[in-house]
């Protein structure tokens, strides 16, 4: 007969033996442990009002680093985005790859070009672009293709009543409000310092949604209207103001 001992299991329903250390917690559990609960006691309203605490600190830093809502001051940019509506604008968007594209609807600070504000149009002309208002059949033209803007202007505005005839400066961006009749926007800055023309460097982020009313929420896709304009003509210069 095998009298060689077999090992057994310990019974769980016996105490823990003191001198196992594997169940006790070790020095760094009970430190963090103690520190959560001193915390906790010295907050008001304790475990939630720290939980409060965390998840705004969280959202500040999103709403700093990421994201931020951005609430439509106007009419200019309808009839897409109406006045109170809240836009969620993405930050990140031009941090690590291109930057604005033509039709991307942007906010920027307006400091200096536009006004003591953040403001938020679309994207008409990037740096190098020769814009022109207007075609023979009154539409605007971005490096000599005309641009079929009806899928998002105001119902009955035209693209401009504004004639210019431009050249967008490297590291700048050409912008108009959809709401051409009741917008301020580069066409009304042509003759200011810069040209009416927003450095990329002032450009907050892109508009990417609409969050608020729940009605009205909905992504804001980039028009196709822009997809066939030629890239600039490095041999462009100048440009004047008509």
């Amino acid at each position: 007969m095998d009298t060689e001992a077999q090992p057994t299991e310990r019974d769980r329903s016996l105490p823990p033996d003191p001198e196992d250390s594997s169940a006790r917690p070790g020095p760094e559990g009970r430190s963090r442990s103690a520190l959560l609960s001193r915390v906790t006691d010295q907050l008001p309203g304790g475990r939630i009002t720290l939980t409060l605490l965390l998840c705004l600190l969280f959202l500040l830093a999103v709403n700093t680093f990421v994201a931020r809502p951005f609430e439509i001051p106007s009419g200019s940019m309808e009839k897409g985005l109406r006045v109170g509506d809240r836009v969620l604008v993405n930050k990140l968007a031009y941090r690590f790859g291109d930057g604005p594209r033509r039709g991307d609807v942007i906010v920027f600070d307006g400091t200096g070009y536009f006004g003591d504000a953040d403001y938020i149009k679309r994207v008409v002309g990037v740096g190098g672009d020769h814009i022109v208002c207007c075609d023979g059949e009154g539409r605007i033209r971005v490096n000599g293709r005309s641009v079929d803007e009806s899928s998002f202007l105001f119902p009955g505005d035209s693209p401009s009543t504004v004639r210019f005839d431009v050249v967008v400066p490297e590291g700048r961006l050409f912008v108009l409000g959809d709401h051409r009749g009741n917008s301020s926007d580069s066409r009304d800055h042509l003759g200011s310092p810069g040209g009416g023309m927003i450095p990329v460097a002032e450009v907050v982020g892109r508009a990417d949604a609409v969050v608020w009313p729940f009605g009205h929420a909905g992504r804001l896709e980039r028009p196709d209207a822009y997809a066939r304009v030629p890239a600039a003509d490095p041999s462009a210069t100048g440009g004047r103001h008509g």
